[in-house]
């Protein structure tokens, strides 16, 4: 679909949710307005100028807020609720020409990794329906995989943005924490929580990123700082960019086919003029550690009324994860502080030696959650290479890198230094240029396109 036609477009994408949500179950619920409000877009375009978001259509993870439209949490308690107000970013989303089609399905309170979600649906990997698409944003990462709209906005505390852009081949951007507001976002931990796109493109994900970025009133962790173009830094190119792989930590336990990808993308980078050098992050393999007990006290303390009163409506895994959080002492979280207070310092060194550090996004493809043993075990690593970048609250985006053996995605995860989100983007773009795997569709795509654009 190459010409302006936001009402079509929009058709086309509610025709595959249609489709292909009863086996993925990556959209809680679709907007009974979508069609009308692609038809007011068309009508501004003729008077107005495009924005790079005119006609677009996104999905919305079910713990941002839509005004007169259910906002779930992916939880019981919050079955029925309907605010009042946008969150800003959609706000900003719809300014900027975009059609919001629905809302995506998510772990319960977005606090897991696999979007097995007993109260919405478990959901499925448009690569293998019998596959997770990981968390918490699964579903924000399945819709777009499934073509169910072109972007999604996904939230990320320890991972939770990167982890289903990889398992489902799509391009996922983590931004810098303050960069975009978070009110109107339903919280896990407020200290690292924060919302950023999904796209198949990095060029999408930029654009999206773009306009929802920026101070909003009266939101606590937004900074009023600007947001340096992503196209002007893609202009200026990658040759000559220093990028940073830590090898030992990478390559140490991941599986054969991640590695081979990963190592293969590295070589890529390398042919396009990247300068890749092997570094050390010293105390690296302590983050994850240290970071997850101060987002389950957290949660915790923000759900501390309903694990009083009603611990029976959480789902089983994350009632468990919310009493780990009670047990967090003050002696811990402290403990937990100061390694963060090293963590950053270290990082402040690696930046002085690289522009970007790069890792697998995850060390496995997605586990198929017909294979319970499997999943609960790899299911603990899949955030092995996220959490320390959410404990620094840099910008991390994670972008397709082909597919293992077993047909399942696979992606690399860029880093810079906070403020600093334009300079993964570009890099990530000019990756894209020079390589087609964000081109692949997944087999169940491609026939339900094939029968609905015959």
């Amino acid at each position: 679909m190459t010409s302006f036609d936001p009402v079509a477009r929009t058709r086309l994408h509610l025709a595959m949710a249609e489709a292909l949500n009863p086996a993925l179950k990556a959209l809680i619920s679709s907007n009974p307005d979508a069609l009308a409000q692609a038809q007011a877009v068309a009508e501004r375009a003729a008077h107005a100028p495009l924005t790079p978001l005119s006609g677009l259509t996104v999905s919305l993870k079910d713990n941002i807020d839509t005004a007169g439209w259910t906002t779930t949490m992916g939880s019981a308690f919050f079955r029925d609720h309907v605010p009042v107000a946008d969150a800003p970013v959609t706000t900003r989303l719809r300014a900027a020409g975009a059609v919001i089609i629905g809302k995506a399905n998510l772990h319960e309170f977005a606090f897991g990794g696999t979007t097995q979600n007993p109260h919405h649906g478990l959901g499925g990997n448009p690569w293998n329906a019998d596959a997770i698409p990981g968390g918490s944003s699964g579903g924000s990462g399945s819709s777009v995989a499934a073509r169910m709209c072109d972007i999604s906005l996904g939230t990320d505390t320890g991972g939770s943005i990167r982890i289903p852009a990889a398992l489902n081949g799509v391009a996922g951007l983590r931004p810098t924490h303050g960069c975009v507001p978070n009110t109107g976002c339903f919280p896990v931990s407020a200290a690292y929580d924060t919302i950023g796109p999904l796209a198949r493109t990095v060029a999408e994900v930029a654009w999206a990123h773009e306009a929802i970025a920026g101070l909003a009133p009266g939101d606590d962790c937004c900074e009023d700082r600007p947001v340096e173009s992503w196209a002007h830094a893609y202009t200026r190119g990658v040759r000559g960019l220093r990028v940073g792989v830590p090898a030992h930590w990478c390559f140490g336990d991941i599986e054969t086919d991640v590695e081979r990808l990963v190592r293969a993308a590295i070589a890529d980078l390398r042919a396009m003029g990247v300068e890749v050098v092997e570094i050390e992050l010293p105390g690296v393999e302590q983050a994850q550690a240290h970071l997850m007990p101060m987002v389950h006290a957290d949660a915790a303390q923000v759900h501390a009324r309903r694990l009083a009163e009603q611990p029976e409506v959480f789902g089983a895994d994350v009632l468990d994860r919310m009493r780990h959080g009670q047990a967090v002492t003050g002696p811990q979280y402290a403990a937990s502080m100061r390694f963060k207070e090293r963590w950053l310092r270290v990082l402040d060194d690696v930046f002085r030696q690289v522009d970007v550090v790069l890792t697998p996004t995850c060390p496995v493809t997605a586990p198929l959650r017909t294979d319970t043993a499997r999943m609960l075990e790899t299911t603990r690593k899949i955030s092995r290479f996220t959490y320390a970048w959410a404990m620094a609250g840099t910008p991390a985006l994670s972008v397709p890198c082909g597919h293992a053996a077993n047909g399942l995605p696979v992606g690399i995860q860029l880093i810079a230094p906070r403020w600093h989100d334009a300079r993964v983007l570009a890099l990530g773009a000019h990756y894209q240029s020079a390589t087609a795997h964000h081109l692949s569709v997944p087999p169940m795509v491609r026939d339900a396109m094939a029968r609905l654009c015959p």
